[in-house]
């Protein structure tokens, strides 16, 4: 069925606290996606940030991001008082985060709501179901905060390789950190809840994103080292990666452990499908981040500091997906299949029957024919003018080669009337793909200062917001035409089909 969807992170939403959040603006950008007839919600990772704020290196693949938590929620549960959150500084640009006065603040607020919170059955219930999870990650949260934020690495030989005695002692000691950490995750639990509920009821689906790699610094390789390809001491054997390429000499090092597929693969991937499992609860679709390192993955010498030592490792390629669907059924996954793929990468998506993806911006280039032109497209397929690592389109068009924006003018028939992000969108509208996902910033018609992420790059990624006002009935009913026209209007669900 032909659908399209809007690509917005949570944290790019309005809101009075520095950040977006769960709170009304989210439930109004629902009402929004409902009026423009859209049938997708894609988000970015919800898990806490790491160092550098990128929602792909993350302290647990489990736990929600504290910020999205919304304050006035906990006014109405009584655990703030109203105008409580006056009293710490989040920011005051509307159209920046400012991650520094959030780190600093943020947890200060939700400590005050904690020391009034009661437990009920409700929070316990949360904890024994999640515990699987959720004891690992409060531990591991309440060591680095008592440690000075240091990486577990780094922490005395006793609790970096979890001694029993040394752990049993740490849960004692950190009893009040860990019930602080656990209070959180069940707060931000329940609001997505009750927030996907809403966008379901609406029609919307949610699409999640989960990135194929997790941080070395996270409650997921301390808690279980067994998975990664790690040294006896825990310290990494290899590090994730990509080779050198055209765009970039000395390739990209990630940084992230490697997994030992041997060792999953003889427990039948039981980690991978927890991960899945819980994603699926959370999400209605999941973009799988590059997929291709399930058939071979780029691994680099530990230590190196650059990727140009790396090679190539056979990965467990349809394996994996073979035995994630004899558990699941059908999975309901997009593979970031971007890249340089090999005939093999093509083998296990074909086999995986997985859309992979499109991206328009990457078609235009000169030198050679691109699979990303939409004459090339087949239906099973999500194409997207671009991604959270791309400029937005009016963007591109004064940053990439003016032959490639030449050629896209030709392509497109560009009308300057209406503009050259509108003629990207309608490109991707009006393609077979079964699904076509717009960027937001390119429906308001933004340049470079709302791209969310360069690769590569630290600082300044991850902080564009939307301004308040800009998702409105005027440009809902825009979209919704566009969208009736290349037939992907959502149909509204009536009760007797349910």
């Amino acid at each position: 069925m032909r659908a399209s969807g809007i690509l917005l992170p949570i944290f790019s939403l309005p809101s009075p606290y520095g950040i977006g959040t769960f709170g009304k603006e989210a439930y109004d950008f629902v009402d929004f996606l409902q009026k423009s007839g859209q049938r997708y919600w894609q988000l970015l990772p919800l898990n806490p940030t790491n160092v550098g704020d990128s929602p792909y290196q993350s302290f647990s693949s489990f736990a929600g991001n504290p910020y999205f938590i919304d304050i006035d929620r906990l006014v109405e549960e009584g655990l703030l008082v109203a105008g409580e959150a006056e009293a710490f500084d989040f920011g005051d640009d509307p159209h920046r985060i400012d991650y520094g006065k959030l780190y600093e603040n943020r947890p200060r607020l939700l400590k005050k709501a904690f020391a009034r919170f009661t437990p009920d059955e409700d929070y316990r219930a949360f904890c024994i179901q999640n515990g699987w999870w959720l004891d690992d990650y409060a531990l591991f949260m309440a060591i680095k905060e008592a440690t000075g934020e240091v990486a577990w690495s780094e922490w005395e030989p006793a609790l970096r390789l979890r001694r029993k005695a040394a752990m049993k002692a740490a849960v004692k000691q950190y009893a009040a950190a860990m019930d602080y950490h656990r209070f959180v995750q069940y707060e931000f639990s329940k609001q997505w809840t009750a927030l996907k509920t809403y966008a379901n009821e609406k029609g919307i689906l949610l699409i999640g994103d989960i990135p194929i790699y997790v941080a070395y610094d996270s409650a997921d390789v301390w808690a279980d080292p067994k998975q990664f390809l790690l040294d006896k001491s825990g310290r990494p054997e290899l590090v994730a990666g990509v080779p050198p390429d055209a765009f970039c000499e000395d390739g990209q090092l990630w940084g992230n452990p490697l997994y030992d597929w041997v060792a999953m693969e003889e427990e039948h991937f039981a980690w991978w499908k927890r991960r899945l499992r819980y994603a699926l609860t959370l999400f209605d679709v999941v973009r799988i981040d590059h997929f291709r390192g399930f058939e071979s993955f780029f691994a680099i010498p530990y230590g190196d500091t650059d990727a140009r030592g790396g090679h190539w490792i056979k990965g467990p390629d349809m394996a994996l997906f073979d035995e994630l669907k004899a558990t699941f059924g059908e999975l309901p996954i997009i593979a970031e299949d971007l890249g340089f793929l090999t005939t093999a990468v093509k083998k296990m998506l074909t086999a995986s029957g997985f859309p992979g993806m499109k991206v328009l911006q990457f078609a235009f280039d000169t030198r050679e024919e691109s699979d990303y032109l939409p004459h090339n497209y087949d239906r099973n397929c999500v194409v997207y003018t671009g991604t959270h690592d791309n400029d937005t389109v009016l963007g591109w068009t004064t940053s990439a080669d003016p032959a490639d924006v030449a050629h896209a003018r030709r392509y497109l028939h560009v009308d300057d009337n209406e503009g050259f992000n509108w003629a990207m969108m309608r490109a991707a509208l009006g393609s077979v793909a079964d699904t076509a996902i717009l960027m937001m910033q390119d429906l308001i018609g933004l340049g470079s200062e709302a791209r969310i992420n360069t690769p590569s790059t630290l600082g300044g990624n991850w902080q564009w917001r939307i301004s308040a006002g800009c998702a409105n009935d005027w440009l809902a009913n825009i979209i919704r035409e566009n969208t009736a026209l290349y037939g992907r209007l959502s149909k509204p669900t009536l009760k007797s089909e349910e």
